[in-house]
């Protein structure tokens, strides 16, 4: 696979796209820098320590914010908690700012009969003009639909900042059918009144979804690549100004343990990196150079350390 790598654009395009600082992403998580930090792009970020308790840190082990309760208080100071596939009834004591809406979650609401997300299920079951449909591929794709909108709608009012909803991928390779479906769900979210700023759709990063993220957003709808494994598609990605690129670490790491013959990944390695870390660093360096306006977003993350490597 290569790719021909657009010249940066221009100042005044760089400016129009966004002002202020960056925002990146990370883990499974999205990393978000706050207004009071300025982030720097290092090799490799030191460990970070976090006590247990609210006790403050000796000089020997710092820790990321003196009046934390625990790591996760510690990486939410610097990071934007996504929770992906998993149902996540406790709002109130670990409060996401962002969430994901899948196959994989609706198929544990459905496992789950107490979880508060059941209900919106259900009604989408109970959906007439879906049950009126003539063929049951149809109406089957009508009822997922339904449901997944409503889940997404529910999850808009629990957390402040986007929900991403996912894309079938078996359209993955098909530009016109992911935007078709897009627009179907974009229709479904209008009809319960959900702000499109709020929403975001993650569509398989093949050449076809990339494509089909520069025609949404084009028309002001933000996208979420994913499925990111190598940097001619991060790169490719931001060139079509997708709102959200998502770059699995622990599933390259993973592959690179059984697999030979990807430069990319063989490099990383002879220098001492982990592919899945080097590939992050190396797509936000070239957005920040560039000045493309996406997001990135570290999932599949397999320890806390990769989360901590991650932050900035």
């Amino acid at each position: 696979m290569s790719l021909s790598l657009q010249s940066p654009p221009s100042p005044t395009l760089s400016a129009s796209i966004q002002k202020g600082r960056w925002k990146p992403v990370a883990a499974g998580f999205s990393v978000a820098s706050l207004p009071a930090v300025n982030f720097s792009v290092r090799r490799s970020l030191p460990r970070i320590h976090v006590s247990a308790s609210s006790s403050s840190s000796s000089p020997s082990s710092p820790s990321v914010g003196a009046g934390e309760n625990n790591e996760l208080d510690a990486v939410s100071a610097l990071s934007e908690i996504v929770p992906d596939t998993v149902v996540f009834d406790d709002f109130e004591r670990f409060p996401p700012t962002a969430a994901t809406v899948s196959s994989a979650l609706l198929l544990g609401i459905c496992g789950l009969p107490d979880t508060i997300f059941r209900n919106a299920v259900d009604m989408a079951l109970a959906d007439a003009s879906c049950a009126g449909l003539e063929t049951t591929d149809s109406r089957l794709s009508c009822f997922f639909n339904k449901a997944i909108v409503n889940v997404g709608g529910d999850l808009v009012k629990l957390v402040p900042g986007r929900v991403s909803t996912e894309v079938d991928a078996r359209l993955a390779y098909d530009t016109n059918a992911i935007v078709r479906k897009v627009h179907d769900l974009l229709r479904l979210y209008n009809e319960i009144d959900v702000p499109h700023d709020r929403l975001l759709f993650k569509i398989p990063a093949t050449w076809q979804g990339i494509e089909a993220a520069r025609l949404l957003e084009s028309e002001g709808i933000q996208t979420h690549l994913t499925f990111v494994y190598s940097f001619a598609q991060a790169a490719a990605a931001a060139q079509a100004g997708a709102s959200v690129i998502q770059i699995f670490v622990g599933r390259l790491r993973d592959w690179a343990r059984n697999h030979s013959g990807d430069t990319e990944i063989e490099d990383a390695i002879k220098s001492g990196e982990d592919p899945g870390l080097a590939l992050v660093k190396r797509s936000y360096n070239y957005i920040h150079k560039y000045g493309y306006k996406s997001k990135l977003m570290a999932a599949a993350v397999r320890n806390k350390q990769d989360l901590f490597s991650l932050l900035g």
